[in-house]
């Protein structure tokens, strides 16, 4: 009797060990994905897009079997556009969190200095839609983050391809820049400049404020109004930009306004009002590409927030979609991942088809929007290879 008492208690201790060592196992049966991206802070509006976005990817890839039967756990983390929480998130990503690759859906500040953490640890990381050069490139190595890969448009080339449609097509000869002085707005602002430049047109007034913090642009307004511009460049996130074209038009301005990436947001159409009418931007998302993939994108994501997506949240779909492209590829290792993602070519991705990456930055066209009826709608595309293909250093 005590043997079988004995053999029964034994029998119970190892079904329960059984038990707790078989969690651990099914936990791991899931492909553990990172992201961050501001959710909270000055950045919000833009944090969340980000996030639903590549939820609304995630939901659909797990909905579809997952990565060859294997569900898409995100590890997701709020960077409140704070280059310090960045990089802790980085580490708790690498070390705590074991992740096979990593998507940001984050401003060029926190994603640069993450970058070069990821570089380290041979994590393979998308951006969606940081401009900063220094997050595919180590400026002290001087040399390529070859792990880093961005989905959205270095700053100088998006720079370019704005410059390159006022010149050729809005026919501009004096163009006036105003833009914010961060990360973002320089980057953006040297590439509108030099391309320009170079195609003839002549920069009249080069004018940064600063960032966060400013709200009125009256002064600079007034200054660049004394030069009758026939395009007036402006960088800035969806607040500044509103901010800029009511004031703009407040002062009489009637010179087109040209913005970017910054401004494609709803809630840029939200502030702005009946201002934003006729504003064009250099964007990363074409509303009226009748692709299937991207008007089921538009229709999804309008369903399940009650609002318009926007170009940081195709981005940030995009650069998810890419990495788990590359993982159904080349499995969860993470070199061979990186290896799949150098590799990619002709990607059909939400916002446009990528030719290739060329040390981790992307090719593909630059989509041109023009606000009508209170939306973003297509108004060309700049495809230049000169303008959109990616220096080599």
């Amino acid at each position: 009797m005590r043997k079988l008492t004995f053999f029964g208690g034994l029998l119970t201790t190892l079904a329960t060990l059984l038990f707790f060592v078989a969690v651990p196992v099914e936990a791991q049966d899931t492909i553990k994905i990172g992201f961050y991206a501001p959710i909270t802070g000055p950045a919000a509006a833009d944090g969340a897009s980000a996030k639903h976005a590549v939820e609304l990817g995630l939901k659909e890839v797990n909905d579809a079997g997952g990565i060859k039967g294997r569900k898409i756990e995100l590890m997701i983390y709020d960077d409140r556009l704070n280059p310090q929480e960045a990089v802790a998130i980085a580490n708790k990503l690498i070390e705590r969190d074991k992740v096979v690759g990593v998507v940001s859906g984050s401003y060029s500040g926190p994603t640069r200095v993450s970058a070069p953490i990821f570089q380290k640890a041979g994590m393979p990381m998308v951006a969606g839609y940081a401009v900063h050069p220094d997050v595919t490139w180590d400026p002290k190595q001087k040399k390529p983050n070859d792990f880093c890969f961005r989905n959205g448009f270095l700053g100088e080339i998006e720079g370019a391809a704005a410059a390159e449609f006022a010149v050729k097509n809005l026919k501009a000869k004096r163009i006036s820049l105003i833009f914010m002085d961060n990360d973002f707005g320089r980057a953006i602002s040297a590439g509108f400049a030099e391309r320009a430049e170079k195609l003839g047109a002549a920069i009249l007034t080069k004018q940064m404020y600063r960032f966060p913090g400013e709200n009125d642009f009256r002064p600079f307004l007034t200054r660049i109004k004394e030069g009758n511009p026939d395009v007036i460049f402006a960088a800035g996130y969806y607040n500044e930009a509103a901010s800029i074209v009511r004031q703009a038009r407040e002062l009489g301005i009637t010179s087109q306004i040209l913005g970017e990436e910054g401004f494609d947001s709803p809630k840029f159409l939200e502030i702005a009002g009946p201002a934003a009418e006729g504003v064009i931007i250099a964007t990363n998302l074409d509303r009226d590409d009748p692709r299937p993939l991207v008007q089921n994108f538009l229709k999804n994501y309008r369903e399940a927030y009650k609002e318009d997506a926007d170009m940081v949240g195709a981005s940030s779909y995009d650069a998810l979609m890419i990495l788990v492209n590359a993982i159904g590829k080349a499995g969860t290792d993470p070199r061979a991942i990186q290896k799949a993602l150098l590799e990619t070519k002709n990607y059909n991705g939400l916002t446009g088809k990528i030719s290739r990456f060329i040390q981790g930055e992307v090719v593909k066209p630059v989509q041109i929007q023009v606000v009508k009826g209170g939306k973003f709608h297509r108004l060309g595309v700049v495809d230049n290879p000169e303008v959109i293909t990616p220096p080599t250093k």
